[in-house]
């Protein structure tokens, strides 16, 4: 007896297969799925259970090929690539040591739940360190949130992942604007997609 597929999946293989028809090297910077014991691992680190989106999303794909430089493929979420199980561990690190020294140094209002937060998991990030994460406070558990270190607040951008892939779905097929400031793709040299701010 077969097992249905998640909604979450469905939309992941319509962003691949579009990827892959659109966008060769992007696609060719996925990596395999990571194993019970990578997302075993991966919540030992992070302290908690992951929420089941980013589980899921993590067994789907392992993140990419981590790019060098801008030039590379592999950041097709908004400009952000997809983080593996350690580069989640070592983002995450970051933001906890900003946790810490915000409350050392009595700035925990200005930081904590704004700039940086233990309960925020790194799901991609940018070649500047910028992060899109998933929320996983108990009160906005699976949202989708965007970190861009010289800002004073974070952004939620989407409720839920499956919502998130949907939209750059969309966005990728018909070249329409997304997210709150506009950010729209384009193709570079028919191997990789570029996101720009879409200015009116």
């Amino acid at each position: 007896m077969g097992t249905q597929m998640s909604g979450l999946t469905q939309v992941w293989h319509r962003f691949e297969a579009w990827l892959a028809e659109h966008a060769p090297d992007d696609y060719a910077s996925l990596r395999p799925g990571a194993s019970k014991n990578d997302v075993k691992r991966l919540e030992d680190g992070l302290g908690f259970a992951l929420h089941q989106d980013m589980g899921e999303l993590l067994r789907l794909r392992n993140g990419v090929t981590m790019r060098r430089a801008s030039t590379e493929p592999g950041a097709f979420l908004l400009g952000y690539s997809l983080l593996d199980v350690d580069g989640i561990l070592e983002a995450h690190r970051d933001l906890v040591s900003m946790v810490q020294e915000a409350r050392e140094e009595g700035e925990e209002d200005v930081v904590v739940g704004r700039t940086a937060d233990g309960r925020w998991v790194p799901l991609a990030q940018d070649v500047s360190g910028d992060l899109l994460f998933v929320d996983h406070r108990y009160h906005s558990a699976g949202e989708i949130g965007e970190i861009s270190f010289g800002d004073p607040e974070y952004r939620m951008l989407w409720p839920r992942l499956d919502l998130m892939l949907t939209n750059l779905c969309n966005s990728l097929e018909h070249r329409t604007p997304v997210t709150a400031i506009p950010r729209v793709p384009s193709l570079h040299e028919g191997r990789m997609v570029e996101w720009h701010v879409h200015s009116s």
